[in-house]
């Protein structure tokens, strides 16, 4: 049966189960049901969104398609449905099997099992999760005499949400090369059904994120890269003339594998997530990917606060890794800029750093460094290939990028693994990770030639990451590589606002967060204080002298601190006055007592603009924070409403304004708290629910 209860604001106890009757299987959650007909072969009929009662599929598909050897084969499904608007029961019974397609042979059910091993640091975690998240893993199997496609779909509990992927395994007594696959073929209800083509087309209400992923900043942007929606010419009963509508989702690397599979050797393919939303609402979407991240990327949740010390001389680290105790940060990165050094393999200077990284320990404090992989050049022999032109440049994301299957691109990474065995260091800063350029050379040893070379180069950086994790090593990569270990990426800014004058940084500051937390968690982007000076901007831009411009220090820490956002500190000291370090000290402190509540998902009461009120609330259950500033500079008096339904909050909630007694206050109809607030000018005033 469908969850009744609003599954944001209910406790869900319903697990996902499997649901075996005959001809028909079933994996149902109460929120997401996949209904499988076995007839001639297995086809999927149904995908249901059953909070809204959606009916996400419209026609019948394979499960997947591969191409080995040139020739390309579908995997399962049933051919014969008369139209593609909808699947009318009465006639799956009549559909046929297409002769050439790989034939269902059996099914087996199991508990999801982890990715890859994680190796949590608790005193960063916000809340108590889950890894693997719990849920069933469903194995369907498909074959002919030479090769095997095994298709399988996680179900888990509690989300309305669904993984899939494939893996193929050569049955063959011969070598054969699997030379493209599409792992999602799904032909979903369209969103909209214009008759003319409009200007920008409405897509089905499903988000798609994927594992396979390179230079984005969004989940939705990483996945436009494997997923694609397409026009769909089989269906000729759509209402638009010219057949344009996008409700044909297919899921395919961009290029390759291309990949060799000697007799009985296997394939995984990367694993591609199906988020069937339950409203266009956008508080409710900023929910439910919170819920999401938390089950499939809980390392995401871990959220240091990062002191990015300039310089890199032990001298500098040690009295970095001081202050950082000292006001209760945990974690020093030695950033771009400041002489560290990962690729550095003399024992000496491995010894050094492991002697800091035991001192950084002995204090409750990680430390780590910043390392640059692409965005720069090595030279001909390393660097990419441009197929057009068959020498480096003109072609790559950053016109030049050394190729990871290169020999120095090998050596890189064998240096990365060596670095953290050695110093057991428990941090990583992997700027310009791999942006997903392809290689024409046929010489480099990590991969054949131009149509492996990036599936190739993006498992390097992929199992990279994931010892990573295994190891306990936190990940800051800007780029969307959560799915393989990453805990933040930029939540999202432009580097050169970071030289505007202090005040205007304030403020665009609270934009980019109220942005950016729309699809993200608080705890998964970072943002940018620039206590020394950066990209220019002089005397205006920067806090330096800290203690004479503590206001501004301490609004910085406000705005990030409220909205459980962190950012990285950079400068050459956190503090340089008794009453420098009392402040910092004291937000952290304020920080910390809540830190539970201020990492759970904000909404946005009011973005940033400069000319009135602006601010954010977070929302778990049965409590709340708010956080309302006043950029003027007069006081102000406002009447704001507080939505607190999505807290599951009922009767009258005690609500502290600031350093107020607490109060009781009656909820209006939708769950809404109006109260009336004083906010002095440029200040913020913090607000308490339950």
């Amino acid at each position: 049966m469908p969850i009744t209860a609003d599954w944001l604001v209910a406790p869900v106890t319903r697990r996902a189960e499997l649901i075996h009757r005959g001809s028909e299987i079933v994996l149902d959650n109460g929120l997401l049901r996949l209904s499988f007909h076995q007839g001639p072969n297995l086809a999927r009929v149904g995908i249901d969104q059953l909070s809204n009662h959606a009916s996400l599929l419209r026609a019948i598909r394979p499960e997947a398609e591969v191409t080995i050897d040139g020739r390309a084969q579908s995997v399962g499904g049933l051919v014969g449905q008369p139209i593609g608007n909808y699947i009318n029961r009465a006639w799956i019974k009549e559909l046929k099997a297409d002769p050439a397609s790989l034939k269902f042979t059996g099914f087996t059910q199991q508990p999801i099992s982890e990715r890859f091993a994680w190796k949590p640091k608790k005193s960063w975690l916000s809340t108590d999760t889950e890894w693997p998240p719990r849920g069933i893993q469903l194995n369907l199997n498909f074959e002919d005499a030479a090769t095997k496609v095994t298709v399988h779909y996680e179900l888990y509990d509690r989300l309305p949400v669904y993984s899939k992927w494939i893996t193929v395994t050569n049955l063959s007594a011969k070598p054969v090369r699997l030379n493209s696959f599409k792992s999602e073929i799904l032909a979903a209800t369209e969103a909209e059904s214009p008759v003319e083509v409009p200007g920008g087309w409405k897509l089905p209400n499903i988000q798609v994120e994927t594992e396979f992923t390179t230079c984005a900043m969004t989940g939705a942007d990483a996945a436009r890269q494997t997923a694609h929606w397409k026009e769909d010419p089989t269906y000729g009963t759509q209402v638009n003339y010219q057949l344009k509508t996008p409700c044909l989702l297919e899921v395919a690397p961009p290029l390759g594998p291309n990949r060799e599979l000697k007799p009985s050797e296997s394939f995984e393919s990367f694993r591609t997530w199906f988020i069937a939303h339950d409203s266009e609402d956008a508080t409710r979407k900023t929910l439910t990917l919170n819920r999401f991240y938390q089950a499939v990327t809980p390392w995401a949740f871990e959220n240091p606060l990062i002191f990015h010390v300039r310089s890199a001389d032990p001298k500098s680290v040690r009295e970095a890794i001081d202050e950082a105790a000292r006001v209760g940060f945990e974690l020093v990165i030695m950033t771009f800029g400041s002489g560290f050094e990962i690729e550095n393999k003399d024992p000496k200077y491995l010894a050094q750093i492991k002697e800091l990284v035991e001192y950084g320990k002995s204090k409750g404090i990680e430390l780590g460094g910043y390392s640059l992989l692409a965005s720069r050049s090595i030279d001909a022999e390393n660097d990419v290939i441009n197929p057009k032109t068959g020498k480096p440049g003109g072609f790559a994301t950053f016109d030049n990028s050394p190729c990871v299957g290169s020999k120095w691109g090998q050596e890189y990474f064998q240096k990365l693994y060596a670095f953290f065995k050695s110093t057991g260091s428990g941090v990583f800063e992997h700027d310009g990770s791999y942006p997903g350029d392809a290689c024409a050379s046929t010489t480099h040893p990590g991969h054949d030639g131009y149509e492996d070379s990036r599936y190739r180069q993006w498992e390097v950086v992929r199992d990279f990451y994931r010892w990573c994790r295994s190891q306990g090593i936190y990940l800051n990569v800007p780029d969307w590589y959560f799915m393989n270990g990453s805990s933040k990426t930029g939540m999202g800014y432009r580097e050169t606002n970071w030289s505007l004058p202090r005040a205007q940084q304030e403020l665009i500051e609270r934009q980019n967060i109220a942005d950016g937390t729309r699809y993200k968690a608080p705890s998964m982007g970072w943002m940018f204080v620039p206590l020394s000076e950066y990209h220019g901007g002089g005397e205006a831009a920067t806090i330096e002298p800290l203690k004479d411009h503590l206001d501004h220090y301490q609004a910085r820490l406000r705005n990030l601190l409220s909205a459980g956002v962190q950012a990285c500190y950079r400068g050459p000291r956190l503090y340089d006055a008794p009453e420098t370090e009392a402040m910092v000290k004291s937000e952290v402190a304020w920080y910390k007592a809540h830190r539970t509540l201020l990492q759970a998902p904000l909404l946005v009461l009011r973005r940033a603009d400069g000319r009135d009120w602006d601010g954010w609330i977070h929302v778990s259950q049965g409590k709340a924070m708010a956080t309302i500033f006043n950029p003027l500079t007069e006081p102000i008096e406002r009447e704001i409403s507080l939505p607190l339904y999505y807290t599951g909050i009922t009767g009258q909630p005690s609500i502290k304004v600031g350093t107020n007694p607490p109060r009781k206050f009656s909820l209006e109809r939708g769950g809404d708290v109006i109260i009336t607030i004083s906010i002095p000018a440029q200040q913020s005033v913090n607000i308490k629910v339950g």
